[in-house]
C-alpha cells in the first residue's frame, strides 16, 4: 500500500534541448568521482503549474554510472495513470569517451502495473527501461515531458537522491501563478531559491552544482534525514474532480475523511445486525473491538485493489463485505465502519510503514506522505492500534512495520498526528536455551527451547505455516550451521497485545566439535554470534540504531566422558556502554559445561565521533563470541 510518489525513485527527464556537451567521462573532476557510483551531470527540472488540473513536468537529466553498483541509478522508472499523461521521452546512451552509442524513445520502454504485492497505486502503471551496459563508464541522457491533471501531490526535488551519486549541476524550477499559494520546505539546502515575478508568472529556481557523494556508511540515518531536498505543496489543489484548501494537517485530514472516506463506509443492514448480536454481552469496547476483530480476520483477505481516486479512496466498506477482500484502504475502511455499528470511534491512519522507521513531517502537511493504512481505536485512553491486513497478526499489535514513529489520522473533526508504540529494546526478545549431548566422536544431539517476542516475534513467520520438509530446509537457513539436521520442530504462539512465539526443536549436528589427536574442539556459541561491523577512520554521519533488542542465550554441553574436565578454565566477559550491554559466562559441573550469553543493544542516535566506540564495542562482541575450546581427551 504505496504512495507512487514516494515509493518509486522516478527519474523523469525533459525534452527541451541541452547545448551539444561532451560527456566524456574522464571531464568529471576526481572530486566527484570520490566514493560515487554515478554522477550526475546535468539536472534541469521544471514545473509548470498553469492551473491545478495542468502542471506540466519538464525534465531532462544527464547520468555518468562509474561501475556495477550505479546501474539502477541510470534505470528509468516512470509512472502513469487516468490523471498523469507523458507525452514524450527520447534518450540517448554514450560510452566513457562521450560517444554516442544508441538511442532510445518510449517504444524501447516496458509497461507494466505498479501493483507490488502492498502498494496503494494498483491502478498506476510503470514505464521502464534499464540501459542494460555492461563496459564502465558509460552515461545516459533522459527526457521526458509530463501532464498532470492535479496538484495535489508535487513531487519533491531531491538532486542525489541517495548515498553514492555525486551531482556537478542540478536546477529545479517551480512556476506558478503570483496570485498562487503554495507552502515551501528546504532540507539541507544553503541559501535562497532565485526568485522572478511579473503579471503573468512566479518563478523559482533551487540549484547544486560540485555536490560531492556521500558515502554509505553502517548504522547511518535514513538518507532522507541528511540529502539536499525542497518540498512544493500548493495551498488550493484539484484532483480527480475534487478541489480542496489545506495549510496544515488538520485541513488535509478534514478534506480526506469528507471527501474521500465518509460516503465509503455504509454497510449492509444485515451485517450491522450481525455486528450487534456479536458483541451484544460485551460491555467493555475493547472486548468488543477484539471480537470484531477477529470477525474481519476470519472474513476477509488483503489483495491489491485499486479502485477509486487515484490511490487514496478506498472500496467502498460494503464491497468488501460482499467480496471478502481488499487491500490496506479498503480493509482498514471496513473494520472502522464494522467498529461504529458497534458505536466504538476509530482513526484511519496514513503511515510509513516499513522495518525502517519513518515519520510523517510534523511541520510540512502533505498528500505525498506515507504508503499503509493503519487503524487506531482510541478507547477511552486505552489506545489500541490495528493492523488490518494480516489474518494472522494478534489483536492490538504492530509488529516493526509499523511501530514507533508519527502517523497521519483522519478524522470527523481534522488530522491529526499520533504516535504508534513501541517495540522497545527490552521487550525485542530472543531468549534460547539449549542443552546438547556431544559424543566421544564429536557428534551434537540435543533440543533448543527459544521464545521470541517484539520486534522479533516475526522472526520464524514464513516458516509457522510451511510443511515440515520445508520448514526444515527453512531452519538450516536459520541457524546457518554446517551438518545441522532438525529431526523435530513444533511453533506455539500467544496472540496477546503483547505476543510470543515459542520455537521447539529436536536436533543433530554432525562433526560439531571436531577432533584432531588428542584434542577436541569446542565453539560454545553455537547458534548466535553477532556479526562484525566496519571501522571507519573519519565517520561523516550520526551513529543510528533504527531499533533495539535482547538476545539471551544459555547453552548446557553434556560432554563426553574422555574429555579431562578438570582442565576447562574460561574468562568471563563483560561489556556496558551507552549503546548496550554483553555478558559472557562459562560454568563446569562434573561433565556438565554452560555456556550464558547476553546481547542488549538499545537504540537511538549518537554523534559520528562514537562510531569508533560502537564499532569496537560491535566488534568485542564478535570476538567473544567466537570462543572456541580445545578440550584435552583422556
Amino acid at each position: 500500500m504505496k504512495f507512487v510518489v514516494t515509493v518509486i525513485s522516478l527519474l523523469l527527464w525533459s525534452p527541451f534541448a541541452f547545448a551539444q556537451v561532451n560527456y566524456d567521462a574522464d571531464l568529471i573532476s576526481p572530486q566527484l568521482r570520490s566514493r560515487a557510483n554515478s554522477c550526475i551531470r546535468n539536472e534541469e527540472i521544471t514545473v509548470d503549474m498553469r492551473a491545478p488540473d495542468n502542471v506540466i513536468r519538464l525534465q531532462k537529466k544527464v547520468i555518468t554510472v562509474f561501475n556495477e553498483n550505479g546501474d539502477d541509478d541510470a534505470r528509468m522508472v516512470i509512472a502513469y495513470d487516468k490523471n498523469t499523461s507523458i507525452k514524450g521521452i527520447k534518450g540517448e546512451i554514450y560510452n566513457a569517451a562521450g560517444i554516442l552509442t544508441s538511442k532510445f524513445n518510449q517504444s524501447n520502454f516496458s509497461d507494466v502495473s505498479a501493483a507490488d504485492g502492498f502498494s496503494l497505486f494498483i491502478d498506476s502503471r510503470l514505464k521502464l527501461f534499464n540501459p542494460s551496459v555492461n563496459q564502465y563508464p558509460y552515461t545516459v541522457s533522459y527526457e521526458i515531458e509530463i501532464r498532470n491533471k492535479q496538484n495535489l501531490i508535487i513531487r519533491d526535488w531531491m538532486p542525489a537522491m541517495e548515498n553514492n551519486i555525486s551531482v556537478e549541476k542540478s536546477t529545479y524550477t517551480f512556476i506558478s501563478k503570483p496570485a498562487d499559494e503554495v507552502r515551501i520546505k528546504t532540507q539541507h539546502y544553503k541559501g535562497e531559491p532565485i526568485e522572478t515575478i511579473d503579471e503573468k508568472q512566479k518563478k523559482q529556481v533551487w540549484s547544486i552544482t560540485n555536490h560531492a557523494a556521500t558515502k554509505a556508511e553502517p548504522y547511518s540515518p535514513d538518507p532522507e534525514r541528511y540529502l539536499t531536498k525542497v518540498q512544493i505543496a500548493p495551498q488550493q489543489f484539484y484532483y480527480y474532480r475534487h478541489n480542496g484548501t489545506y495549510n496544515n494537517w488538520q485541513d488535509l485530514g478534514k478534506w480526506v475523511y469528507d471527501d474521500l472516506l465518509k460516503e465509503r463506509m455504509a454497510l449492509p443492514p444485515a451485517t450491522m445486525q450481525t455486528i450487534k448480536e456479536l458483541v451484544k454481552d460485551d460491555i467493555n469496547e475493547k472486548d468488543k473491538a477484539r471480537k470484531i476483530y477477529k470477525y474481519l480476520q476470519e472474513k476477509t483477505r488483503y489483495i491489491s485493489v485499486q479502485i477509486g481516486i487515484g490511490g487514496f479512496q478506498p472500496v467502498a466498506a460494503s464491497e468488501v463485505d460482499r467480496l471478502g477482500y481488499g487491500d490496506c484502504k479498503a480493509l482498514v475502511n471496513y473494520m472502522q465502519s464494522l467498529l461504529k455499528a458497534a458505536e466504538i470511534e476509530s482513526y484511519y491512519c496514513v503511515v510509513e510503514a516499513g522495518s525502517l522507521k519513518r515519520n510523517v513531517d510534523q511541520a510540512f502537511a502533505s498528500m505525498g506522505q506515507g504508503n499503509h493504512i493503519i487503524l487506531c481505536m482510541p478507547l477511552q485512553g486505552d489506545t489500541t492500534w490495528l493492523e488490518c491486513t494480516n489474518q494472522k497478526i494478534p489483536f492490538g499489535f504492530l509488529s516493526d512495520f509499523t511501530d514507533d514513529r508519527t502517523v497521519f489520522a483522519c478524522t470527523p473533526t481534522g488530522g491529526k498526528l499520533l504516535k504508534t508504540p513501541k517495540l522497545g529494546t527490552q521487550n525485542n526478545l530472543q531468549v534460547r536455551k539449549a542443552a546438547l549431548s556431544i559424543g566421544q566422536d564429536g557428534n551434537v544431539t540435543g533440543k533448543i527451547n527459544t521464545l521470541f517476542s517484539g520486534a522479533q516475534y516475526d522472526n520464524r513467520e514464513s516458516i509457522i505455516d510451511q510443511p515440515l520438509a520445508e520448514q526444515r530446509k527453512l531452519l538450516k537457513n536459520a541457524y546457518n550451521i554446517d551438518n545441522i539436521d532438525f529431526t523435530n520442530v513444533g511453533f506455539s504462539q500467544k496472540k496477546e497485545i503483547n505476543p510470543q512465539l515459542t520455537e521447539d526443536l529436536k536436533l543433530s549436528i554432525r562433526n560439531y566439535a571436531p577432533i584432531n589427536g588428542d584434542k577436541m574442539y569446542l565453539q560454545l556459541n553455537a547458534f548466535n554470534i553477532q556479526p562484525t561491523i566496519q571501522e571507519l577512520l573519519n565517520r561523516t554521519l550520526p551513529v543510528y540504531i533504527n531499533r533495539g533488542f535482547t538476545d539471551e542465550d544459555t547453552i548446557e554441553f553434556d560432554l563426553p566422558e574422555n574429555v579431562k574436565t578438570e582442565l576447562v578454565l574460561i574468562e568471563d566477559k563483560n561489556f556496558n556502554n551507552a549503546f548496550g550491554k554483553y555478558i559472557r559466562k562459562v560454568s563446569k559441573d562434573g561433565t556438565k559445561l554452560t555456556y550464558y550469553r547476553k546481547l542488549v543493544l538499545n537504540d537511538g542516535t549518537f554523534a559520528p565521533e562514537k562510531y569508533a566506540e560502537f564499532s569496537k564495542f560491535i566488534n568485542d562482541v564478535n570476538i567473544a563470541d567466537h570462543l572456541k575450546l580445545v578440550l584435552n581427551l583422556k
